[in-house]
């Protein structure tokens, strides 16, 4: 093959995995859109599709109905809003710590970081009597204090993927002890309030628990894009890596306070909502097909997977809301056990 031919070939598969970027993106796009319409238009209140649209661009036309205004703009508009911004920002979270780990089980409602949010939540429920903001600000702190106890206990001379996952299922699991022991302390409301917490909700959604997810996104979105360029590097090893010119331990900092902060965030926002993390690399990996990293078609999976839980928490069953966090919960579990199956048969897990 001369070499004119060798350029013409890679061009063509780099045209190729291009255009199956695009449509991946694109038909998500179109699907997360899709659903954000279906969630402004279903609800117990009936509001025709030319009523929604007239009061989402109310603000500019001046067209107003205070009362249809209300039920889209007030109530169902910040819950989808939330849930696109949540699902996304768990999906980030998700996939910078598979990617970094190298391992589809790191994400963190496994190694532990949900459930040092959700401890440091329960504990200022039942020992410090907070409610509202107080307790989204404590599994802020939580998850956060969790994330850097997990590095701290990891580090020998540099981190490894393997003792990361590691050390982070035991605290995982010491977070849960803790979370037992302050349930056999608690009265039964605080219970009761620790455990609507926990599971993860949208029903109560406005624009107090938008603002800080939106601004934190804002910020860690730059640095999450200036820092991934260094991540095929360091899926060489540290040594190539570092041979490369790659600042291997300021990068795996960066992008790992990058992962918790969108976790932390986006479970101060709406709770420890499960598997939304886990599933979302996974799914959008197997839709490009090795067509790229997949952050954007992650954060657009983990959306769509947020809203799409929720409207089925909304609407399956008549005269019932169920938590998002249960939809999540059942379809992160049919996922996880999907993927056992398939590295079961692939040879991949004895």
């Amino acid at each position: 093959m001369t070499t004119m031919d060798a350029a013409t070939a890679v061009s063509t598969i780099r045209n190729s995995l291009a255009r199956r970027r695009l449509s991946i993106t694109l038909l998500l796009t179109v699907l997360l859109l899709f659903a954000v319409g279906l969630s402004l238009y279903l609800g117990d209140y009936y509001v025709a599709p030319e009523r929604v649209l007239q009061s989402l661009f109310s603000p500019v036309t001046g067209l107003t109905d205070r009362g249809v205004d209300f039920i889209v703009l007030n109530v169902r508009l910040p819950r989808a809003t939330l849930a696109v911004l949540a699902g996304a920002a768990f999906a980030l979270s998700g996939i910078i710590f598979q990617t970094l780990l190298r391992n589809p089980l790191a994400s963190p409602d496994i190694i532990g970081i949900s459930h040092g949010a959700s401890a440091s939540a329960v504990f200022c429920i039942i020992i410090l009597g907070f409610s509202g903001v107080a307790v989204s600000l404590g599994a802020l702190i939580g998850a956060i204090a969790t994330a850097l106890i997990i590095y701290g206990l990891s580090w020998r001379n540099g981190v490894t993927a393997y003792r990361v996952v590691l050390i982070g299922i035991g605290v995982a699991a010491m977070m849960a002890a803790l979370m037992s022991y302050l349930f056999t302390r608690a009265r039964l409301f605080e219970v009761q309030q620790s455990l609507a917490w926990l599971v993860g909700s949208l029903t109560a959604a406005n624009v107090a628990d938008i603002v800080p997810l939106a601004c934190a996104m804002l910020v860690l979105l730059p640095i999450t894009i200036a820092l991934v360029r260094t991540l095929d590097a360091l899926q060489l090893g540290d040594d190539t890596a570092t041979a490369l010119g790659a600042r291997v331990e300021f990068a795996r900092l960066g992008l790992m306070l990058s992962g918790v902060a969108y976790a932390a965030f986006a479970t101060a926002a709406v709770g420890p909502v499960t598997f939304v993390a886990f599933v979302a690399g996974p799914i959008a990996r197997n839709l490009l097909a090795g067509a790229g990293k997949g952050f954007v078609q992650a954060a657009l999976v983990g959306a769509l997977v947020m809203l799409g839980s929720d409207l089925i928490a909304q609407h399956a069953l008549p005269d019932v809301q169920l938590p998002v966090g249960v939809v999540t919960g059942v379809f992160g579990a049919g996922f996880l056990l999907w993927l056992l199956i398939a590295s079961n048969r692939a040879g991949r897990v004895n």
